[in-house]
């Protein structure tokens, strides 16, 4: 017999759940808190039985975290990943995420599993697994690509099986689907081909898996609507390597075929199985328990709100999104009987509900390091290795580093493409040790700029600024603009006043000075056609409609008695808002783009943008104006482009530019229209978010006639009045 309880909210703003909902809710080593990560920049640790928020982390503006955050169950410490290399840790006495320790790894990380009694395992993108220890005494050691490069991770969990830690994900390629066992103690790796049926191909699978004995039991959620089950034995033989295995059906038309957006599968113990999805082609999503054993439905709860097609458990609760929060359902699943599974139990005992998770029994289990590392070990062994300067050893790194010393900047270049021709395992090991080099000559011989060199390490995406801190500074004192821009594009961890003196450079440096150089424009859009074509409509129309917004808006006059006018005067005096040519050249605009993507804390950043020239300050507002304009001009609030800069970033660079540097713009003459207009459309778009919110109501109203669809055939024709 199993039991949903009354649902609570947990969660009703404090986070921002994206399109695909939350990254994760985790178990901390207290067993009423949980942290839950959102998709975009910030981790919450929640109390359940409080139901309130203990604690918010975020990481800057422009950065995004990218795997679920855990507990380090050793230490009590929480560790995430942000920008899927930088590795942050920090406790609960830690405020700001920016101060607490920090790894840059060499390779993208996947996911980090954390149990109870064992140390963290880091998954990377590309299969391979380390532990979280002997990845922070070398954070740029070697990782190497276990799985070929078109497949990719779909799915991973982590098992404590006989005091073994066993790691398993799921990879797909080309709609082909594959299971790899990572025995972590004895370093013993399996791959298995998953068959599925021919309509399975390409289509997304759900998976959630427990530990049967000697087998792992992977059940799968596939288009069709059934539950399968693929046993893949926890050890294998090189000869079995990579053997190819069937499924068979668990469970039938647990979901309606054909729903795989939003529908979630988690096995709950040895008997039941929790599922999240619309049960018949029509109806509202639900969750339900389904009892594996007797083929039979326990209990289901209607989701009228909607799900993100997400679903956690831990204990005795289930959590998911629920329209746009964070909901916890208590369940109860009670042993497994035929009369209980009948729902015909008369007396239900008050037992222990065998609630098994699909980790298996974490607190019997011990953890399998054999030179495992206290609390006060741990971080002591992180403070050493921010003052170490690891060394490897790689063939022909001593040489290389010798030719930096005394050779010519050809020979040095010519010996460096070598070196990265060569595709070793582990040469990124040593990247670090040839730009330290380099910017060390630099510094005792001013005339030396290896300025190909360093490109091409900038390009190898293996560097970071805290790598490398004197990198950035020597390109500015060269007015390396090129250089410059690809450090923004690809450090995630540039500190702000770096980021304000590029955006300084960018502002004055002279448009002779970059025509002749190689700038990245993919972000740039060449806007001249779009404004001739607005033009255009500007003379044929007397109003045009941006975003949901007139530009010529009556209700935005010149001072406060403007205000009080009538309508036929406001009419005659309305301010047109034509969309100009960009107040800077293409390349420049590419430059400054870099800047709107990098990542900030605008805590640190606001003191130096108080530096830039009033001047230069009113050309990057123009400019962030104007791309203020295409986007409001644009029914998807994009901008054309590779990588433009998004909505988000406009406004905050706004909101920055204007705090820093308001009073000084103000009293410039030329500004005063631009400050005007950004004073309008601001005005413009509150009006149009109040005129919204009073027609809420209406479409509430229309959705509650939109329910009820019993009585409609396969073809109506519906009338919907509105009083």
């Amino acid at each position: 017999m199993a039991a949903l309880e009354e649902e609570f909210t947990l969660s009703t703003g404090v986070l921002g759940a994206g399109p695909e909902g939350f990254l994760g809710v985790e178990q901390t080593d207290k067993a009423d808190q949980f942290l839950v990560t959102d998709s975009g920049r910030t981790v919450v640790l929640y109390k359940v039985s409080d139901q309130k928020p203990l604690g918010s982390w975020s990481v800057k503006q422009g950065q995004t975290v990218t795997c679920p955050a855990v507990c380090n169950f050793q230490t009590g410490e929480y560790i995430v990943v942000h920008d899927h290399k930088v590795l942050r840790i920090w406790s609960n006495e830690d405020v700001n995420l920016d101060r607490v320790f920090k790894a840059t790894l060499s390779a993208e990380v996947y996911r980090i599993h954390s149990v109870q009694r064992t140390e963290p395992l880091v998954l990377f993108r590309r299969g391979a697994v380390r532990g979280l220890e002997a990845l922070l005494t070398e954070p740029q050691q070697s990782i190497e690509a276990v799985i070929p490069d078109e497949e990719v991770i779909r799915w991973s969990e982590f098992f404590m099986v006989f005091k073994q830690p066993v790691l398993i994900f799921i990879t797909e390629k080309h709609g082909n689907y594959f299971a790899y066992v990572q025995l972590c103690k004895s370093h013993g790796l399996s791959k298995y081909t998953l068959l599925l049926g021919k309509e399975e191909k390409f289509t997304k699978q759900n998976f959630t898996a427990r530990v049967d004995g000697k087998f792992i039991s992977l059940v799968s959620l596939s288009s069709d609507g059934c539950a399968y089950e693929t046993l893949i034995p926890l050890y294998s033989n090189d000869a079995e390597n990579n053997q190819r295995l069937g499924r068979a059906l668990m469970l039938k038309a647990v979901v309606s075929g054909g729903a795989q957006n939003g529908t979630t599968i988690t096995i709950l113990d040895q008997d039941h199985i929790a599922v999240l999805g619309p049960p018949l082609p029509a109806s509202k999503e639900c969750l339900s328990i389904w009892n594996i054993k007797f083929q039979t439905l326990q209990t289901s709860k209607e989701l009228p709100q909607g799900t993100s097609g997400q679903l956690w458990y831990h204990g005795e609760a289930l959590f998911m999104l629920h329209g746009k929060c964070l909901t916890v359902i208590p369940y109860k699943c009670e042993v497994s009987s035929l009369a209980g599974a009948l729902g015909k139990l008369k007396h239900t005992q008050e037992s222990d509900s065998h609630s098994m998770p699909h980790f298996v029994n974490w607190e019997t289990c011990s953890g399998y390091e054999t030179e495992s590392y206290s609390a006060e070990q741990s971080r002591t062994l992180r403070k050493k290795n921010i003052e170490i300067n690891l060394q490897p050893e790689v063939p022909g790194a001593k040489q290389l580093l010798s030719i930096i010393k005394k050779g010519s900047e050809k020979h040095i270049e010519v010996e460096l493409r070598k070196f990265l021709a060569k595709s070793t395992p582990d040469f990124h090991t040593v990247i670090g040790d040839i730009v330290a080099g380099l910017l060390e000559r630099c510094k005792t011989e001013p005339s030396f700029y290896p300025r190909n060199c360093l490109l091409q390490l900038i390009q190898t995406r293996v560097l970071s600024y805290s790598l490398c801190p004197g990198l950035m500074e020597i390109a500015l004192e060269h007015t390396d603009v090129q250089m410059l821009q690809l450090c923004l594009q690809q450090f995630p961890d540039i500190p702000e006043s770096t980021t304000s003196a590029c955006l300084k450079l960018f502002l004055s440096i002279g448009d002779d000075c970059l025509r002749d150089i190689n700038i990245n424009m993919e972000s740039v859009f060449d806007y001249s056609d779009t404004i001739q074509d607005e033009q255009k409509e500007m003379e044929e129309q007397t109003e045009i409609v941006q975003n949901g917004f007139s530009p010529e808006d009556s209700s935005c006059s010149k001072d406060s008695q403007q205000l009080n006018k009538k309508p036929e005067d406001e009419a005659k005096e309305t301010v047109s808002f034509p969309v100009t040519a960009c107040p800077v050249a293409p390349k420049r605009a590419a430059l400054l783009n870099a800047v709107l993507h990098s990542a900030y804390s605008e805590t640190f950043l606001l003191p130096h943008l108080k530096d830039i020239p009033a001047k230069h300050a009113t050309l990057f507002l123009q400019y962030l104006y104007f791309l203020y304009l295409k986007c409001s001009g644009n029914a998807t609030m994009t901008l054309p482009g590779v990588s433009p800069p998004t909505l988000s970033q406009i406004m905050d660079w706004i909101c920055l530019l204007l705090d820093a540097n308001f009073t000084v713009i103000l009293m410039i003459p030329e500004a005063k229209r631009l400050l005007l207009n950004l004073y309008k459309f601001v005005k413009s778009q509150i009006s149009v978010y109040s005129e919204l919110n009073k027609i809420e109501v209406s479409f509430r109203e229309l959705q509650k006639l939109n329910q009820d669809k019993s009585s409609r055939g396969l073809y109506s024709i519906e009338v919907l009045e509105l009083f």
